[in-house]
């Protein structure tokens, strides 16, 4: 495999009931890791990733470990089959940079799964504890968004992430979120409610960022073995030092995938493959530069051809 090949993982949205089933039936070693990961999680996570109901799957502290199950199942199918790929630079949409953390080399799956249920729990928390929305924003600049969202009165609502040309996402209070919507309109833009539990990517997060922090202080973490562009920086990092902060920051900072995307692409990657479930990346990246080649590995008939 050509050094110019980037692994990018997605984050939470990508779940779906059944997911990695084939893996683990069709392949010894993403099995022996899904069990793994499963007494890691510490809840029926196998049963809720297999059989669902949906209801349940899309709980944020239930689709976080299970996206990230799904992406590591795939990894080391894809290394029991082909080898380990030679890879040039790692990225993850939110909670996907754990997956490149484990792809990496930083993180050990069974802490990365312990990580993100901490992590999804800590956000259902904040999102009860202080109610808050987010809705996707088409047709719209960042300049423009940002302008529309500077005269919002009702509360708190920031850009929380910049995915690509003419796809913002924004989050906040509900009422503040609402009153943006209405501006975007006004704009020329589109705003759409997103199914979420709670202001991901914004101060409200706040609460939950500070407590996992100590969580992420005592995780076992080392370097990377190749760069990893963070969410909040969308900048390359090896450092384990780096990597942690930026873990840290990134549950109230925006998700910066299409400046990633862009540097990577910037820094000499050619080719771009989304592990886990679902294309939801590689759609993105289609958006962001359509000369680059892009492609999704989640299932079992994937990692074989």
């Amino acid at each position: 495999m050509s050094g110019r090949i980037a692994l990018v993982f997605p984050g939470q949205g990508s779940q779906y009931v059944g997911m990695a089933k084939d893996l683990y039936e069709g392949s010894e070693a993403a099995k022996k890791a899904l069990d793994a990961l499963a007494v890691a999680a510490g809840f029926d996570l196998l049963g809720v990733m297999f059989e669902g109901p949906e209801d349940e799957l899309k709980k944020t502290q239930n689709a976080q470990p299970a996206i990230l199950a799904h992406s590591v199942a795939v990894l080391v199918a894809w290394v029991g089959k082909k080898g380990r790929p030679e890879v040039a630079a790692l990225a993850g949409h939110s909670l996907g940079e754990y997956s490149a953390l484990v792809a990496a080399g930083t993180l050990e799956a069974v802490e990365a799964v312990r990580l993100v249920r901490a992590r999804g729990e800590l956000m259902a928390r904040a999102g009860e504890a202080r109610p808050g929305t987010m809705a996707a924003v088409m047709n719209l600049g960042p300049a423009a968004l940002q302008e529309a969202l500077d005269g919002v009165t009702a509360g708190t609502v920031v850009i929380a992430n910049y995915n690509c040309p003419g796809q913002l996402v924004i989050s906040g209070d509900p009422e503040a979120v609402a009153e943006a919507s209405v501006a975007v309109k006004g704009c020329g833009g589109r705003a759409i409610p997103l199914p979420v539990s709670g202001a991901f990517h914004s101060p409200l997060m706040g609460p939950a960022a500070k407590e996992f922090v100590e969580a992420l202080v005592r995780a076992d973490m080392a370097d990377a073995q190749a760069p990893v562009y963070c969410n909040v920086d969308a900048a390359p990092h090896k450092a384990a030092v780096e990597l942690r902060a930026n873990l840290g920051l990134q549950l109230t900072g925006s998700v910066r995938w299409e400046e990633s995307v862009r540097a990577m692409i910037a820094a000499g990657i050619t080719e771009f493959i989304e592990v886990g479930p679902k294309e939801v990346l590689t759609k993105l990246i289609g958006r962001i530069d359509g000369k680059v080649a892009a492609r999704a590995v989640g299932t079992l008939e994937q990692v074989e051809a």
